[in-house]
């Protein structure tokens, strides 16, 4: 099964492109302080120098070097994606599957706790939030993954009330199994699909959600996030300047996104075989 799984996404592009993206970019931040030829907040350079050897993409008005900005903003605003989205799916997955197993007024309460949370507009809180206390970026994550689980934990619930009343979990339930054993070897690897559903929504909404905070000016402009290129680079959009400061961040902000997009893509096609293309 795994030989035929490997098989099926080494054919499929979407794969391909998600993963040879993904690699790159991955590389790229998690070895940002490796790559970077200068100290991004080191602002002893020439301000708005034009790209040169020495500046692949030049300098920006505080003399920091652009390049050296954009390895560490990308490395932040992916950073801050990846811990929303795997929090929010950890808190949709505990709730849906709560939900669903025990039902009755367990039920009741966590589907009614979800639609409180869904009635509340998420994105006032968080500029709230964001205004207001000026917490760290990962307690924003945080607090970004508590308003926005219910949309994973009701589609996890609705699945997993379909898979609980099939005949393999009924006979698990008749040889005595715990419900335990029966969340964690059945329930759990069958709803795999939907995960990355899951992950894949709530990262790219925390990846926008993190640059639009920042091209706001509500998280701290000491932090390097490619939502501060942005607002700092439209400043002076009069100069000729698009093209070496603007447009870098906002082609890695869309590549952060679109490797996440192709990769649960073609995921998706291989697990789950009602999504596969007809031949």
């Amino acid at each position: 099964m795994h030989i035929s799984f490997r098989h099926e996404l080494g054919r499929d592009p979407w794969f391909i492109t998600g993963i040879g993206l993904g690699l790159v970019l991955l590389l790229l931040a998690g070895l940002g302080p490796v790559f970077s030829p200068y100290d991004p907040h080191d602002i002893s350079f020439r301000p708005l120098s034009p790209p040169s050897a020495d500046h692949w993409l030049g300098v920006n008005d505080g003399g920091m070097d652009i390049f050296s900005e954009l390895l560490f903003g990308m490395r932040n605003t992916a950073g801050f994606g990846i811990l929303a989205g795997f929090t929010a799916l950890f808190l949709g997955v505990a709730v849906g599957l709560a939900a669903a197993w025990f039902g009755g007024f367990t039920d009741q309460i966590a589907m009614r706790l979800a639609d409180v949370v869904l009635a509340v507009p998420s994105v006032m809180i968080l500029i709230m939030a964001a205004s207001l206390f000026r917490p760290s970026p990962v307690m924003l994550a945080v607090i970004l993954s508590i308003i926005s689980w219910p949309t994973t934990a009701k589609a996890i619930r609705s699945q997993a009330l379909v898979v609980k009343n099939r005949l393999h979990i009924h006979a698990a339930r008749q040889a005595g199994a715990s419900g335990i054993y029966i969340l964690a070897r059945h329930l759990l690897p069958e709803l795999f699909p939907l995960y990355l559903i899951g992950f894949a929504a709530k990262a790219r909404m925390a990846m926008f959600m993190e640059a639009s905070l920042a091209f706001l000016g509500l998280l701290d402009p000491a932090r390097k996030s490619l939502g501060i290129i942005i607002s700092f680079a439209l400043k002076y959009y009069y100069m000729d300047i698009w093209w070496n400061w603007l447009l870098p961040p906002v082609i890695l902000l869309s590549l952060l996104t679109m490797t996440v997009t192709f990769l649960v893509i073609s995921l998706e096609k291989v697990f789950d075989p009602r999504l596969k293309e007809a031949l």
